[in-house]
């Protein structure tokens, strides 16, 4: 006879440790970029648990690994949960990790309750969700969602040396190839639901525990490249300059005093500037620069890019210098499931737990996901707000409080 499943908190914050063991770097975070030794290793440790529980483990062309847990209807699409388990070069311990880990003790404590859900539930480790070392990120989702993996990304260079995207993903999944079935990319799934600590300061400075995660604000990445003319820098005269950078300075300072301070939820970000030839003593001939544009609506984020063409070709035009700018990535908002949302308000609710609604500033697998499967996503809080770092941290009460409302809204998603 079936009990009420509960978190062993113990076994779980030791499976946190275990896996932060993987990659492991000497400032207390991992190095755990996808489709590398550490990322093989942490999957092979993962496959392990499942194959000692009884679970049944898949992957698939991509390298995305499933770990299921029949339910009493196997035709029924299954309720998927996880997130994944690559980090960046000098990422945390709980990036990604500490939502498969959250989905993986809830599938063990429903077998330890001897608890038979009414459909399958299966664990994602989704792969290359980071993009730092092969871009895009969120390779595994999109590959999934779209079916198939574009051929654009066969010949991708990781960045960190020659390896190709596609040697890597045929060794990765050749390693648990052995212990492990085959599924098709883009199966049916009932709904998709997905634990991540927030990476950013609300929870924390709100005391609040538990964030119920609505939806994903949309993102632009667009690149800039001034063309100016080289000169030297001692004989060059201002009447006679044609200075890309001076042009691209001058339309980025005019951004950085509108965009954000006129408009509360948009984010503005320069990550990048390259300036050429880079010579101490001459006047650059081409000055370029990434920008990440975020809002939470479409209509916004559409008229915050034009905003942004036009100021930076009128900084142009008035330095008598060339501008071009090329959208690089462009990911809608995405508004999750009202139905999974709901039930996620109504396990809080049953669990105990304070909640905040938001919209995640980040992406995530679930944006993808959402157009495949009703989806929603849980946040925890993390230490000041910081992630993609080797101090990011999330305090023991706060992980063990998303186990427990992660456990209680797959209780309520399976009724």
């Amino acid at each position: 006879m079936s009990r009420k499943p509960e978190i062993n908190s113990d076994r779980f914050l030791a499976r946190i440790d275990d896996f932060a063991a993987v990659g492991a770097t000497p400032g207390g975070g991992v190095n755990r970029q996808a489709l590398t030794t550490g990322d093989r290793e942490a999957r092979a440790l993962l496959t392990a648990l499942a194959r000692a529980r009884g679970f049944s483990v898949f992957q698939d062309d991509i390298a995305n690994l499933f770990i299921r847990m029949e339910g009493k209807d196997s035709a029924l699409p299954p309720l998927l949960i996880g997130s994944h388990l690559d980090s960046q070069p000098a990422g945390g311990r709980f990036d990604g990790a500490l939502g498969t880990l959250t989905a993986f003790e809830v599938l063990e404590s429903l077998a330890d309750a001897a608890f038979e859900p009414a459909r399958a539930v299966e664990v994602v480790a989704w792969t290359n969700e980071e993009g730092c070392r092969f871009s895009p990120g969120c390779m595994g989702s999109r590959a999934f969602v779209e079916g198939k993996i574009p051929a654009a990304w066969q010949e991708l260079q990781a960045v960190d040396d020659a390896s190709r995207f596609d040697d890597e993903r045929l060794a990765t999944i050749e390693a648990l190839a052995p212990d492990v079935g085959h599924r098709a990319l883009g199966f049916p799934v009932g709904a998709y639901l997905e634990l991540h600590i927030e990476q950013g300061p609300s929870l924390e400075s709100e005391k609040i525990p538990i964030g119920i995660v609505t939806g994903v604000q949309g993102t632009r990445w667009l690149e800039a490249t001034f063309e100016g003319q080289t000169a030297h820098a001692g004989t060059t005269a201002l009447e006679y300059r044609r200075d890309p950078l001076k042009a691209l300075s001058a339309g980025l300072a005019a951004l950085y005093a509108t965009v954000m301070p006129e408009n509360a939820g948009a984010r503005f970000t320069v990550g990048r500037i390259t300036v050429t030839p880079g010579s101490i003593n001459a006047i650059p001939a081409q000055a370029s620069c990434t920008i990440d544009l975020r809002h939470p609506e479409a209509t916004v984020l559409d008229r915050l890019e034009a905003d942004v063409r036009e100021r930076l070709a009128k900084a142009a035009e008035t330095e008598g210098v060339s501008a071009s700018i090329r959208k690089t990535a462009d990911m809608a908002p995405v508004t999750f499931a009202e139905d999974v949302v709901a039930a996620l308000q109504v396990a809080a609710q049953k669990a105990g737990f304070r909640t905040l609604s938001m919209v995640s500033g980040a992406f995530h697998d679930a944006l993808f996901m959402a157009g495949h499967a009703p989806s929603a996503m849980i946040f925890v809080p993390c230490r000041d707000g910081l992630s993609h770092n080797e101090a990011e941290f999330v305090k023991t009460e706060d992980s063990i409080a998303g186990a427990r409302m992660f456990l209680a809204s797959v209780l309520e998603m399976l009724r």
